[in-house]
């Protein structure tokens, strides 16, 4: 669990309720139906107009990523490398087998399975490569939905505040719903502007963050299987691992 982004996600609520009192303003003016549809509904139109839905889809499974990312203990992998490696030397690369069928992690359960086939490890770098690059473009892509959403929510903030205002000068023979309806108005670049910038925006960047560390560890897998392909002392092959963990 990430306790920096449930924090940060509380703290962004906490500033906009105790902003408001401060600025002397009543909270309860920042519950608006209409800046929600306007703002929050019509920037999720804009996103979905954008992306492809399988695009879409993945964005929002990933935003389970800015509060729980997936973890990899980068010193637990290289020893379980150092030990296939260790294995490999000793009994020859079938001896990997009861690891392939042990493993959960489809990536290394992939990379193992072709050592124990015996591929070269030209073949083994360039088809786990291909798979790393194109995983990491698919999450990258559901990355800037959140991306996109931080990029609209501003605009559509703009638009319901002139919707609202439009409301207002519809009134301006009635002086007491003039100051509530000017409020009312604002409260839409308050959903849009706050919602991009104390969260649209940092998800993504979060998450972007997130996928890069993916990326790494996946790295470090192809470099730790290519040195078991090509007999390298299981030693050398954890030194240069560790090079991944700074």
């Amino acid at each position: 669990m990430d306790i920096l982004s449930i924090v940060s996600a509380i703290l962004a609520f906490v500033v906009l309720i105790v902003g408001t009192i401060l600025k002397g303003a009543n909270p309860m003016a920042l519950l608006s139906p209409a800046a929600f549809v306007i703002v929050i509904i019509g920037t999720t139109s804009s996103v979905m107009m954008q992306m492809p839905m399988k695009t879409f889809i993945h964005g929002l499974k990933l935003g389970k990523w800015i509060f729980k990312p997936p973890t990899h203990n980068g010193a637990e992998l290289i020893a379980k490398i150092v030990e296939w490696s260790n294995a490999a030397r000793k009994q020859g690369l079938l001896a990997l087998e009861s690891s392939v069928e042990g493993e959960t992690d489809h990536f290394i359960k992939k990379g193992l399975q072709m050592l124990v086939d015996g591929a070269e490890p030209e073949v083994i770098r360039g088809t786990l490569e291909v798979e790393l690059s194109v995983s990491e473009h698919h999450d990258l892509a559901g990355a800037k939905v959140f991306e996109a959403f931080g990029i609209y929510a501003p605009t559509l903030g703009i638009i319901g505040a002139v919707m609202g205002l439009m409301a207002v000068m519809a009134n301006l023979a009635d002086p007491t719903k003039l100051g509530h309806g000017i409020a009312a108005a604002f409260v839409a670049t308050i959903y849009g502007i706050g919602s991009a910038n104390m969260f649209f925006l940092p998800m993504a960047a979060k998450l972007k963050s997130v996928i890069g560390d993916q990326t790494r560890v996946r790295e470090m897998i192809i470099e730790g299987l290519i040195g078991i392909s090509q007999g390298d002392n299981p030693r050398n092959i954890e030194v240069r691992l560790q090079g991944y963990l700074h």
